[in-house]
């Protein structure tokens, strides 16, 4: 069994950052592909991005492409998910995942959807004021 907890949600403006961090319990967290999905009232809970386990590819939802990093630090046993120029409509409950599949995800096929997930975290809220 894996916990997940998120952590470093909270308040900001229009164009500002967020650090995002999930700690996991567990010796067997370098062998979990990792992600953050992302859930708005009246939404369904969707993909924002992943890394996986071995080589460390990342996979963005296109809407954060170029705004948002996820990296992990093993050591740590912490994935994170930095976020910048963020927009009123980035605000959701983000949540962590944890995949212990030991699949690779070509580039063309990202681990984008829920059902690939086996731990998630109690999410952290993010909201982006105007």
């Amino acid at each position: 069994q894996v916990q997940l907890v998120e952590s470093g949600g909270g308040l900001v403006q229009d164009g500002g950052s967020l650090r995002l961090s999930c700690a996991a319990s567990g010796r067997t967290f370098s062998s979990y592909a990792m992600g953050w999905f992302r859930q708005a009232p009246g939404k369904e809970r969707e993909f924002v991005a992943a890394i996986s386990w071995s080589i460390g590819a990342t996979y963005y939802a296109d809407s954060v492409k170029g705004r948002f990093t996820i990296s992990r630090d093993n050591a740590k046993n912490t994935v994170y998910l930095q976020m910048n120029s963020l927009k009123p409509e980035d605000t959701a409950v983000y949540y962590c995942a944890a995949d212990r599949s030991y699949s690779y995800y070509p580039p063309s096929h990202p681990p984008s959807s829920r059902d690939l997930y086996d731990y998630w975290g109690q999410g952290t809220q993010v909201t982006v004021s105007s």
